[in-house]
């Protein structure tokens, strides 16, 4: 379904994938940036997660006319974030379980959190493209009798 998407269609998926991997690369520090600082250096991992879901997250949000897969999308990338950032710049999970929390228990769960992200951004995909195309379930509706 996605080859059928006119060029208007990819123009917007691009700006989104591009404004999403920004938005993720740079509070990540997976670029290097003079705005932030990483505790802990970057895994491989990492940049598989933000390349795949900046690219899901433009594709999902160019649609834009289901709210809920929009939603999910948004969702999908600041799971991204979590999922790719330093877990001792964290001031969210730093706050819940300490610094040693955070890179003890939080940082093996990180890609874990990457593979959720991805599989919600997936998801929200397949179903933006299925309400494009009218698809509906496979049984057929009750009918009420009055």
């Amino acid at each position: 379904m996605l080859r059928k998407q006119g060029s208007n269609y990819w123009l917007r998926a691009a700006f989104w994938a591009l404004v999403a991997a920004t938005a993720i690369a740079l509070p990540a520090r997976l670029v290097p940036n003079d705005l932030f600082r990483r505790m802990t250096p970057t895994r491989p991992l990492d940049y598989v997660f933000w390349v795949i879901g900046s690219a899901l997250v433009g594709l999902v949000v160019a649609f834009g006319r289901a709210s809920r897969s929009e939603a999910s999308g948004i969702v999908g990338g600041t799971a991204t974030l979590f999922a790719v950032g330093c877990p001792v710049c964290n001031k969210l999970v730093v706050a819940l379980i300490g610094v040693a929390g955070a890179v003890d228990v939080f940082a093996p769960l990180q890609p874990v959190l990457g593979a959720a992200a991805i599989g919600l951004m997936a998801w929200s995909l397949r179903r933006s493209t299925r309400m494009l195309t009218g698809a509906t379930c496979a049984v057929p509706p009750t009918e009420v009798v009055s």
